[in-house]
């Protein structure tokens, strides 16, 4: 047995993804994901400079394979190697479980919870927009939301679909409270940002939250990285009477990890971070100090299940939970990496949950499922994914770049 065929898909059913695919030689197929939003081309790339090096190499081999790839390739660590590397890892567990008759939990140890706790993403440019958004996702059972709103002011606010820029060629059919911010474009959308603005509106915003649902559902919310360290432990610090669950990415601290002692020592608001963090070389000082709660990154992003499984290890040594990215840009195949994983930890948190379009779905077909605030990997042999291939030709890469993000008086800054 060994592996046959590796070949790279760059499709784009609703917006792009680069899926990754090996067939071994007695014919069991394994799907990965290397879909980096804004730089999917790259990625694919990568794989396909990397497939040749696969042929004929024992499938079963997973840890062995991991290794040749992270430390083969002499440039370690990057965002366009994990996702290159995940893909490869996640193709090889879904073989791995495929050939032994069980969904991939099974061999990360079983089942240590019966669903996954999950949320939704809540906007508004007003009140009344955003109040339609949490009933919407209340209605539907979710028992989580992360709360973004507009600000006054400024003409496009991250996290809010009805803000202006949300909708400028965005590719998608009337408003979406799921955000996506991707732009059918070949050009970043130029935003804009303002610190002061921000902290002066978003307290308020969950103090009128707080009062319209009470303390039961569970708040989330996403600072995007644009707060400096001293901004963001304020901003903690105004967040607690109404006990969110974490603030996100409050501070650039895959930058400096020092940032994040400041905003802890000010604050006991929990404090998530990682969508960017692609190694655990990066978490090692975030854990081993506690300066986070919850580790953001995506499976997709990070090595795949081989090095997340990990991290998550290390993690559980110092109390630190799961919190898996989970937008529209990790693809089907990645979400059911991530939910297997989810299922499999001891050191469970939470799962961010978008649902993919239709179109996406038609390509990918997935097992898992969702009911009551709760997702499930579901139990089919492997991942539970399937791709379309003849599908996912009719729809080409189309550019979608991230948008940019600028200061009101023009300066260049986080997005």
């Amino acid at each position: 047995m060994a592996i046959e065929k590796a070949e790279v898909f760059v499709t784009s059913p609703g917006r792009n993804f680069v899926v990754f695919r090996i067939t071994t030689t007695d014919g069991v197929v394994g799907l990965g994901d290397a879909t980096l939003n804004g730089r999917e081309l790259v990625a694919a790339k990568y794989l396909e400079t990397i497939a040749p090096s696969l042929i004929g190499k024992n499938e079963d081999n997973i840890e062995d394979i991991w290794q040749y790839l992270y430390k083969g390739a002499y440039w370690k660590r990057g965002p366009v190697t994990m996702a290159a590397i995940s893909a490869v890892d996640v193709a090889l567990w879904d073989i791995k479980a495929k050939k032994a008759g069980v969904p991939v939990y099974e061999l990360l140890g079983g089942a240590s919870r019966t669903g996954i706790l999950t949320y939704a993403h809540a906007s508004g440019v007003d009140f009344p927009s955003l109040f339609d958004s949490i009933d919407m996702y209340r209605d539907m059972g979710f028992k989580a939301t992360r709360i973004q709103f507009a600000l006054p002011g400024i003409p496009s606010t991250y996290g809010v679909a009805g803000s202006a820029n949300a909708q400028q060629g965005a590719g998608e059919k009337g408003l979406r409270y799921d955000y996506e911010p991707a732009r059918r474009t070949t050009v970043p959308v130029e935003e804009v940002w303002d610190a002061r603005t921000y902290l002066n509106t978003l307290p308020g915003v969950f103090e009128e939250v707080r009062n319209k649902y009470g303390k039961d559902l569970i708040l989330l919310h996403d600072s995007h990285h644009r707060l400096s360290p001293i901004q963001a432990a304020r901003f903690g610090k105004l967040l607690e009477p109404y006990d969110l669950f974490w603030m996100e990415d409050s501070t650039p601290a895959e930058e400096n990890q020092e940032f994040l002692r400041v905003v802890r020592q000010h604050t006991t608001t929990p404090i998530a971070i990682g969508e960017i963090i692609n190694s655990w070389t990066d978490y090692i000082t975030l854990i081993k100090e506690q300066l986070i709660d919850y580790v953001r990154s995506a499976v997709t992003h990070t090595g795949g299940l081989t090095h997340m499984k990990k991290l998550m290890a290390f993690a559980e040594l110092f109390g630190v939970k799961s919190g898996f990215h989970g937008p529209t840009d990790v693809s089907p195949v990645g979400m059911a990496a991530n939910l297997h994983l989810d299922l499999a930890i001891p050191n469970f948190g939470i799962q961010e949950y978008m649902k993919h379009s239709d179109e996406t779905l038609e390509v990918f077909h997935t097992s898992y499922t969702f009911k009551d605030g709760y997702l499930h990997p579901g139990n089919q042999p492997g991942l539970g994914v399937d791709f379309d291939e003849k599908l996912a030709a009719k729809y080409p890469y189309q550019p979608a770049p991230l948008p940019v993000d600028r200061l009101l008086d023009g300066t260049m800054h986080e997005w």
